[in-house]
């Protein structure tokens, strides 16, 4: 006759991942924006200000239609130079990018990272139901990178 365990049903412990992983955790909610009727010299003071090298520009109604970076700012002096014309009637419509590319706020910071990796992005808008919420830059990335470095991923 064997011997018969009288222990009942062993529990399986699953290690939850309880860190934060998704953008909303990480993306920046006060953000410095921008009008598509601005300035381009008093969007570079902004800049310079609040010390950041982009943003989103909304229109009347608070929705995202393009966004603005130093790069846009760059090439306004470049052509402000070249044509010898002042910088002070450039208007931020006639740089910024309309074509912006937004990522939600419900994916995680990995697949951000990946996003960021393909398209070369340094920032990018974050989007919930079609408003904007937030935006995510690589930096913040990289911070939750090292929050996350003592979990497993």
């Amino acid at each position: 006759m064997g011997i018969k365990s009288f222990q009942g049903a062993r529990k399986v412990v699953k290690k939850e991942f309880d860190a934060p992983i998704l953008v909303e955790n990480y993306m920046t909610r006060k953000l410095v924006t921008f009008l598509p009727d601005q300035s381009i010299l008093e969007v570079m003071e902004l800049f310079t200000k609040h010390n950041i090298s982009g943003g989103p520009v909304l229109d009347g109604n608070g929705f995202l239609v393009g966004i603005i970076s130093e790069a846009d700012c760059m090439k306004t002096i470049s052509e402000s130079r070249y044509f010898n014309q002042p910088i002070l009637d450039k208007r931020v419509d006639s740089y910024m990018t309309k074509n912006v590319e937004t990522i939600s706020s419900d994916i995680s910071i990995f697949d951000a990272a990946g996003i960021f990796h393909k398209n070369n992005r340094r920032r990018l808008p974050v989007m919930k139901n079609d408003i904007l919420v937030g935006q995510i830059s690589r930096k913040d990335v990289v911070i939750a990178a090292l929050k996350l470095s003592g979990q497993n991923w």
